[in-house]
């Protein structure tokens, strides 16, 4: 009997739909008619042991337990799904093939390893475990994957990096959490002083990004125009701005901003009604090729923009759209490509998109099918590819707006590849001006393309065309008058933007050079849930359409040492996790150096002692006080002192 062990309930439906019928629906599983079963978790069937049932001290938050380290990782039922797990493990020893079909993700990879290595599958029956990859919940898709099994021993990296991160994450926060608790105690303090590997950073991005605000103080600085003319047409006229020589650093701010007004005027007025001399002209035709279809951030990102939505809000409808009603293919997906076999469904997915958006046929009509570009790329795609629409046929006036929305953004993105490139006209021009370096840039739309699935107002700009060592005449110089601005606060959509790309704000320059402009902080599937909890924990507040820290979330991060509340850490973390998934860096070499690192922040907070803690506002309504029971999903126990 060949056993099949989804992640959830709905993804063992779908399993179960694609094997042959008729079906027989037992108590947790579904036996399929030729003698096979599936069978499915409902999330994490295992958790970590309590702390104090090794030993009872550790039900007491205290100093000298810290910090607490696992000697033996072990695992329990979760009590509401023991049931499930018992029905699991009973199917798992009957069955002589095992078939893995958790999320095509991390997390997904490892919560279904957990079961069958709790279950005691080992030797040859283990090293036979398939896997089987879904990322599109249709019928036609399911059994494509199931006639696609791989070998369950090619994810073993992935499951490490998995488990590397889930035991680390709670080495981090569990002994932290306890260290500044405890030290805040000693301030007065009645709250949980929460921290975590990532929700702690994010929140110094935001707490210092709002404080930079507040500490903005605007200057003035000013440019210079030139209005230049090639004859005495009012059409041949445009404007080109000047270019500091390095005599007039003096003059300038550290971005390189005039500053002394009287600079600008006096060089306004020289190259008023002077001859001008064309050193430059560049005029090339350019072409922009479309985005790639989504990943969740890529998503996330676009919805806030055009919709305000959160995080979780796009979140939650594209996991509806893929479980409920399978319009779209796995949504936590950090892939922005697809694999080239998958072309061959292109004709049967926009058919899909033009009965079910009525508004898009005539986009679906203009698709050129035969375009094949960059977003099919094979080497690009692993365990799971861009999320895309399926080819399931189903009304989105049906759907929930947000749904509606999500899916509208989706089938736009998938259908942009099958148009031609974006094509427009750059001009570049270096004027000089009684010797005065001035420059002009101008841009115009030759033919829309893929932008057409896009309307928006495109800014053109006139230049004529010049040739090198023409002769120009400027009427004037202009002096503009501007104000350096303030950075804005960070709103759902700059706030993922940030995350999916952490490198631009980590300090350590060493660091930042290793960072690849992928590396972010936390994972595709993780980052709504951190920002929610931030919420939760009343760290964050929306003011508006911004994200902003609460006053107990500004006291926090500067009531912690750097180290702690920068993304440098956890950012270097995400690079050594993903290496590990990539066989490229060990377990051991990630997790050892780290309880050395716990032990010397650990040492150094209590040194400090608590008054770094002292300006904390009293706990947020809805905190709970230290010294209860804490349950941690997604990690293993037993532990030892330090």
């Amino acid at each position: 009997m060949k056993l099949y062990i989804a992640e959830k309930p709905s993804l063992g439906r779908a399993v179960a739909d694609a094997l042959p019928k008729p079906h027989r629906k037992a108590d947790g599983c579904i036996y399929v008619a030729n003698g096979d079963v599936v069978s499915w978790c409902i999330g994490h069937l295992l958790t970590q042991v309590d702390p104090e049932v090794y030993d009872p001290a550790f039900k007491q938050w205290k100093f000298e337990h810290l910090p607490i380290i696992p000697d033996k990782w072990k695992l329990k039922s979760v009590a509401q799904t023991s049931k499930q797990l018992s029905i699991l493990k009973k199917l798992i020893k009957q069955a002589d093939q095992l078939v893995h079909v958790g999320d095509p993700d991390r997390e997904g990879q490892l919560l279904v390893d957990e079961v069958i290595h709790f279950s005691g599958v080992k030797g040859v029956k283990l090293k036979q475990v398939q896997r089987c990859l879904i990322n599109d919940l249709t019928v036609n898709a399911v059994k494509r994957s199931i006639q696609q099994l791989r070998s369950n021993q090619d994810f073993i990296p992935l499951s490490t990096s998995a488990l590397a991160r889930t035991r680390a994450d709670w080495l981090y926060g569990l002994n932290l959490t306890r260290t500044y608790t405890l030290l805040a105690q000693k301030s007065g303090y009645q709250g949980v002083i929460s921290v975590g590997r990532v929700q702690t950073p994010l929140l110094g991005l935001v707490a210092r990004r709002d404080k930079e605000i507040e500490e903005f103080v605007s200057k003035p600085f000013y440019e210079v125009l030139a209005h230049c003319q090639t004859d005495n047409l009012a059409e041949s006229t445009f404007t080109a701005k000047w270019q500091p020589s390095e005599a007039c650093a003096a003059y300038q701010d550290s971005d390189g901003r005039v500053i002394v007004k009287a600079l600008a005027e006096n060089v306004a007025a020289r190259i008023t009604n002077q001859p001008a001399q064309v050193k430059s002209f560049t005029n090339k035709n350019k072409k922009q090729i479309a985005p790639l279809p989504y990943n969740l951030s890529g998503l996330q990102i676009d919805a806030a923009k055009r919709f305000s939505y959160s995080a979780q809000q796009v979140l939650d409808a594209a996991q509806a759209l893929y479980e409920k009603h399978k319009l779209i293919t796995y949504p936590r997906s950090d892939s922005r490509y697809l694999p080239r076999n998958h072309h061959q469904q292109a004709q049967y997915v926009v058919q899909a998109i033009a009965n079910n958006e009525p508004a898009m046929q005539k986009a679906v009509t203009d698709a050129n099918l035969s375009i094949k570009g960059r977003a099919w790329n094979d080497s690009r795609v692993d365990a799971h590819h861009a999320i895309i629409p399926t080819d399931t046929k189903k009304l989105s006036s049906s759907l929930d707006i947000v749904s509606k929305n999500i899916y509208q953004l989706i089938a736009r993105q998938y259908l942009s590849q099958f148009y031609d490139d974006y094509c427009y006209a750059e001009c570049f021009a270096e004027i000089e001006i009684n010797q005065g370096l001035f420059i002009s840039k101008a841009k115009s739309k030759q033919s829309d393309g893929w932008k057409i699935l896009f309307p928006q107002k495109e800014t053109e700009s006139f230049l004529p065309n010049l040739k090198k060592g023409q002769i120009l005449h400027c009427q004037k110089g202009e002096v503009v008058d501007k104000n350096t601005q303030a950075p804005t606060h960070f709103s759902d959509a700059t706030l993922l933007a940030a995350m999916s790309n952490i490198a631009r704000f980590v300090q350590d320059p060493e660091l930042r050079k290793v960072l690849k402009e992928t590396d972010g902080l936390g994972t595709e599937a993780t980052r709504a849930g951190i920002i929610e909890l931030l919420f939760k924990r009343q760290f964050l507040q929306r003011v508006g359409k911004t994200i902003q820290a609460t006053e107990v979330g500004r006291k926090l991060i500067e009531s912690l040492p750097d180290n702690l509340t920068l993304p440098d850490m956890t950012a270097l973390w995400e690079m050594q996790l993903d290496a590990i998934s990539q066989k490229e860096q060990s377990y051991q070499g990630f997790v050892f150096p780290l309880q050395e690192q716990l032990q010397n922040i650990i040492t150094r907070a209590i040194s400090d002692g608590p008054q770094a803690l002292v300006n904390l506002p009293a706990s947020p309504k809805g905190f709970k006080k230290p010294f209860r029971k804490r349950k941690t999903t997604n990690t293993k126990g037993g532990f030892k002192k330090k």
